[in-house]
């Protein structure tokens, strides 16, 4: 059991700075935090927030095993098992858990084997490769990497799939230092995207189910590139019988126990009238999901934490009703500088008039520092900060998110307006409609 009158030590290992502002949080909530980035791009990011490591490792004495280890990515190997092996208490990082994300195929089969409906999927060493396949197999087809790189990942919209093919040309053409990266393509379906995620404790849920809905595309109405992510809307929900949840996650439960798997799970799904298809899985924070999440929790990080890791049962208490993330970036998001010239570092973000505590708990960060209280843009990559709101409806959550963004003085600042409003006009018919919720 935690104890609470103790100060608990956590180490936050963390690869692309995923879930940097939860180790933000476990610092507020009285925890002794040590944050560790691996990208370089992000190395100055939570500067005066968090303390700060460049080797973790080296901080295993100190956070010993009465404390909490948390990985926030998919990308450290065995460390985590082999910490967990050694009597350390870990959250995230295991390795066969990693691999439904990191191999897509792989996941398709863990799916199909438990199961699920799978759509056709197939990933390639070479994009010469997959534009054979596609050659023989016309049709619509999502192309992605394997691992976090997007900026390959394309949704096809022709029937012969002469888009797809053109993309894969370019890349091979063009990007043969990234072909280290295995290739995956999905056929692609219409229907409304939806995903489900828990916490899990090796053995079992350690959160209600959440239910989300993710804003990928740069610009409104779902136009532009696609983005690690522009916002998000979500809910929990306490009923076990949940028709999306059963068609997902209670599916591979068996294989999260079998693997031991400790962490947050997600898997995303297109849903029609009478087919759920899972189209991959999240075995990590997700972000903006994370921040989102600080919205929606009324129990501490900390208590989610240290029972997932250790295999404890927890309830989480958390909001009821709708929840609404926007997350607010400036070039060169999405993507990467050029120029470090040309990159706003050291910009202090401003705000018009001053912000109530209310307004304060909905502010969220990634790429920033703070110096004497006032919180600056870090890092490179323009992927800055969000807000959030929570209602008894949609429009309330996203009037509470939007009031926040109209008072945050960012230059060149940019952000959708419509997160969640799709889901208000059409996507939640269709899903009522289908009997899903």
């Amino acid at each position: 059991m935690l104890n609470n009158k103790k100060k608990l030590k956590v180490l936050f290992v963390s690869g692309e700075l995923i879930a940097g502002d939860v180790a933000y949080r476990l610092k507020q909530e009285g925890c002794v935090v040590k944050l560790y980035i691996k990208d370089e791009s992000r190395k100055d990011c939570f500067d005066g927030m968090v303390e700060k490591t460049d080797d973790w490792k080296k901080e295993l004495d100190w956070v010993g095993k009465d404390g909490l280890i948390v990985f926030d990515d998919v990308i450290f190997d065995n460390d985590a098992d082999e910490l967990s092996k050694k009597g350390f208490n870990v959250f995230g990082g295991n390795k066969r858990g990693n691999e439904l994300e990191l191999n897509r195929e792989f996941a398709q089969k863990i799916f199909k084997k438990y199961g699920l409906k799978t759509l056709e999927s197939r990933d390639f060493q070479k994009a010469t490769l997959a534009i054979k396949y596609i050659e023989k197999n016309k049709g619509k087809w999502v192309v992605k990497q394997n691992g976090h790189d997007g900026s390959l990942t394309y949704i096809g919209s022709l029937d012969d799939g002469s888009d797809a093919i053109s993309i894969l040309k370019n890349f091979a053409k063009y990007n043969s230092s990234k072909s280290l990266q295995t290739i995956s393509l999905q056929k692609r379906v219409d229907g409304v995207e939806v995903a489900v995620a828990r916490y899990f404790n090796g053995q079992d849920w350690t959160s209600p189910i959440f239910i989300s809905f993710e804003h990928k595309p740069l610009l409104d109405g779902d136009r532009g590139p696609l983005t690690a992510e522009m916002g998000t809307l979500a809910w929990y929900d306490k009923n076990e019988k949940n028709k999306l949840f059963l068609a997902t996650l209670e599916k591979i439960k068996p294989y999260l126990m079998d693997t031991g798997y400790k962490g947050y799970v997600d898997i995303n799904s297109i849903v029609s009238e009478d087919k759920l298809f899972p189209l991959e899985a999240t075995m990590r924070f997700g972000s903006p999901t994370n921040q989102l999440q600080s919205e929606m929790h009324l129990s501490p990080w900390k208590n989610l934490l240290w029972n997932t890791a250790t295999g404890k049962k927890f309830e989480l208490k958390y909001k009821i009703g709708y929840s609404i993330v926007v997350s607010v970036a400036i070039p060169p998001f999405p993507y990467k500088s050029i120029s470090s010239d040309y990159y706003l570092k050291d910009v202090q973000v401003l705000f018009k008039g001053k912000l109530t505590s209310s307004e304060k708990s909905q502010l969220h960060f990634e790429e920033v520092s703070m110096r004497d209280g006032n919180i600056y843009i870090a890092g490179s990559n323009g992927y800055i900060l969000f807000s959030t709101g929570n209602g008894v409806d949609v429009e309330i959550a996203r009037k509470k998110a939007y009031s926040l963004v109209d008072k945050l003085v960012i230059p060149r600042m940019l952000y959708r307006t419509d997160i969640g409003a799709k889901y208000v006009k059409k996507d939640s018919l269709l899903l009522k409609k289908w009997g899903w919720i």
